[in-house]
């Protein structure tokens, strides 16, 4: 008799977590898992924003599934998901086809452009390493090429940034850390170089503490970012956006760079499966299974839950990724023994820390407001712990972070 497939998708966080906490759960012989990822690495995808900057090695925010997987018990098929075909229980994939009896889609988030006009053909998006990899080389690029013109171009030392959520405003502090380095290494003046942030909602980083938000934008003018808020991108060109100033007016801003940093979705493999979605995104059962689907599992950005205080979804962390990672691989084990009353998720937000570059941030940790080096200190704290949780002390040693001031 086979023994029930658990096919897990995805190697973020909530799949990650799923899968290793599976494999503490059950024994060998209990169930097959299978996780499907289409690198054979993971990526800390808060840690994106460093990378695209130039003030983290790539490499640094990766590591290895099999350095956390126990391939005695999971086994790894490195593979792009095409489809899911619910009803005949098999996911198809660039290797093949994969049955499973239950399954995790934990696919991750892909930019949303809300139909901007030129977005996709001539903005950067912080999305995955080699993403994050081509903008530093881009910005690299831009610095290194404006001194062997005849005539510089001073436009193409302008950097614009579309979005002041979490992700646009961590890699506007970390670019406010990495320009002046750039300025020096290639004999630049730092007043010739704009960084430039638009976003349309009207204040940065929306819902965050006033005062908090404030501190954040104070710190980042200081490092040279100019603010354009309530001024929503029109549309992206080669070398230029263009924002709404007004009513019927529209200003174009020149720039070598431009990033898209405002908005994720859930991941296009949920639409095309037919299951009901908003954005990609499905609205779960406190259970973590997809409505009508008592074998389907949600966890990560593909999910979507509502805080029934505020009324609204929570926020697609990676801090509530992990956590339904481990009431998802606790309710799959309680169904493979027999059970069929399962663990509702609640979400346990401990905090939230926002970096502004190199020995700064902001937060609110366990209720108290913290800004300066003992937020920095707090988001190395929380960047090492999230790495503890799926690998252990010697993935903290391997690849956390350590220069806490």
């Amino acid at each position: 008799m086979r023994k029930p497939r658990i096919v897990v998708l995805g190697a973020g966080y909530g799949g990650l977590m799923t899968v290793t906490r599976l494999q503490k759960q059950l024994g060998t012989n209990e169930a097959e898992v299978i996780l499907i990822n289409k690198n054979d690495y993971h990526y800390e995808t808060t840690w994106l924003h460093e990378a695209s900057a130039g003030t983290l090695h790539h490499d640094r925010v990766r590591y290895d599934v099999k350095d956390v997987v126990n391939t005695s018990k999971v086994n790894f098929l490195q593979a792009t998901v095409d489809d899911i075909k619910v009803e005949e229980k098999k996911v198809l994939t660039s290797e093949g086809e994969v049955e499973f009896d239950y399954l995790v889609v934990a696919l991750g988030a892909e930019s949303e452009t809300f139909g901007i006009q030129g977005l996709h053909e001539h903005a950067f998006m912080i999305a995955n390493v080699n993403s994050a990899r081509q903008i530093r080389e881009h910005i690299e690029l831009q610095f290194a090429t404006y001194k062997n013109e005849e005539v510089p171009k001073d436009e193409r030392l302008t950097i614009v940034v579309g979005g002041a959520g979490f992700t646009g405003i961590e890699f506007l502090g970390e670019l406010g850390n990495r320009v002046p380095e750039l300025c020096k290494e290639y004999d630049i003046d730092r007043s010739k170089v704009r960084i430039v942030c638009v976003e349309a909602a009207p204040m940065i980083l929306p819902g965050f503490d006033p005062e908090l938000v404030k501190y954040a934008r104070a710190t980042l003018e200081k490092k040279g970012v100019e603010f354009h808020i309530g001024t929503p991108l029109k549309e992206a060109k080669a070398g230029s956006v263009l924002i709404a100033k007004g009513e019927d007016e529209v200003e174009e801003i020149k720039a070598g760079t431009i990033v898209w940093a405002a908005g994720v979705r859930g991941n296009r493999v949920i639409e095309k499966a037919g299951i009901e979605n908003m954005r990609a995104r499905v609205k779960i059962n406190k259970d973590l299974r997809a409505p009508g689907h008592d074998n389907i599992f949600i966890v990560g950005d593909c999910s979507l839950m509502i805080n029934e205080e505020t009324e609204r979804p929570y926020p697609p962390t990676a801090q509530i990724a992990m956590q339904q990672g481990e009431v998802c691989a606790r309710n799959i084990a309680a169904l493979l023994h027999g059970k069929n009353d399962l663990e509702e998720f609640t979400p346990d937000i401990k905090g939230t820390v926002c970096s502004l570059g190199e020995n700064d941030a902001i937060g609110v940790v366990y209720g108290k407001k913290l800004t300066g080096t003992k937020a920095s200190f707090m988001k190395k704290v929380v960047d090492n712990r999230a790495l503890y949780m799926v690998g252990g002390p010697s993935l903290v040693f391997k690849k956390g972070k350590f220069k806490f001031f």
